[in-house]
């Protein structure tokens, strides 16, 4: 049985799955979606709730242009091919061409079995949101702040006491499940969480991972801490020796007892490695170098 649609406050609810999708009323029977989910079947579920909450869509928000979080889009559109998909400067570029997501992991076309629905959504026609601030969206009223680090670009939403941090705050069990919490500049995502912890008067706070919690300040604790552990494991593995990327992923894979198994999963924690890799270069605590055909890291001290 599908979920059902769950308040946040009146008129904003979330549907809740692996990733949430979360609805805005526009307060004459539409509401603004954010986030489609992975797939298809996210998507039929997310619209069906809506049908039961007598809500139809009226646009499409996309936070960031990770695969799981506008996979849905395609499905949408078929329905209400009139939509328009908004998303933040960079990530609305890779949701309208889905191919880049895994051209940039790899560092060129992608084999067969990077092409999967967890690296390439099917493709949707996005165009740029508004700039950060107060503004409307498909007849929402919503608050977009910018939250970039664990994506190129990222937006989390405020609407009211409600933040929906999308992916910039993750849930407990989401932390646990991924100790290598995936970035595209692990300094920006630091700074990030931090931005939100300051913010005031946030009754719940909704992370993309995650369920709705009171306790915004222990939520970007629990994060800081644990982007910190990952910048902390990737700097012992340099500290025990001089390695290349993929060998300094092995040494925080096993330090953090990761075990992967398939070649998503190897490309998304090496590029997770990569981004505190270049936060610690900028820290001047590693250094990179070029040895026997080598591209190495070795610690500064």
């Amino acid at each position: 049985m599908a979920s059902a649609l769950l308040p946040l406050a009146p008129g904003v609810h979330y549907f809740p799955a692996a990733v949430n999708s979360v609805l805005i009323e526009d307060g004459r029977g539409g509401a603004l979606v954010i986030d489609t989910g992975l797939d298809e079947s996210h998507a039929r579920k997310l619209l069906r709730a809506m049908t039961d909450a007598g809500l139809q869509p009226t646009g499409i928000l996309n936070t960031h242009s990770h695969a799981d979080h506008h996979g849905g889009n395609s499905f949408v559109l078929k329905r209400y091919p009139e939509l328009k998909i908004f998303a933040p400067p960079l990530e609305d570029a890779v949701i309208t061409h889905p191919i880049l997501e895994p051209i940039t992991l790899f560092g060129a076309r992608p084999p067969a079995d990077l092409q999967n629905k967890f690296l390439l959504a099917p493709p949707s026609p996005a165009r740029l949101a508004p700039e950060p601030g107060l503004t409307r969206i498909g007849g929402a009223d919503v608050e977009l702040l910018e939250v970039a680090g664990h994506a190129s670009m990222m937006y989390a939403v405020r609407v009211g006491d409600v933040l929906y941090a999308a992916d910039a705050l993750f849930g407990a069990e989401a932390l646990h499940k991924h100790p290598l919490t995936f970035c595209a500049d692990s300094g920006l995502q630091k700074e990030a969480a931090a931005r939100l912890g300051e913010l005031e008067g946030v009754r719940v706070v909704l992370p993309g991972h995650g369920d709705p919690t009171p306790d915004l300040a222990g939520l970007v604790a629990a994060n800081l801490a644990a982007y910190a552990r990952t910048t902390d494991a990737v700097l012992h593995a340099v500290q025990a020796g001089a390695a290349t990327t993929d060998e300094l992923l092995a040494r925080v894979c096993a330090a953090l007892n990761i075990t992967m198994t398939n070649p998503s999963a190897v490309v998304l924690n090496r590029a997770v490695v990569a981004a505190h890799l270049t936060e610690l270069q900028e820290l001047g605590k590693v250094e990179m170098s070029v040895q026997d055909n080598r591209l190495l890291y070795r610690t500064t001290e």
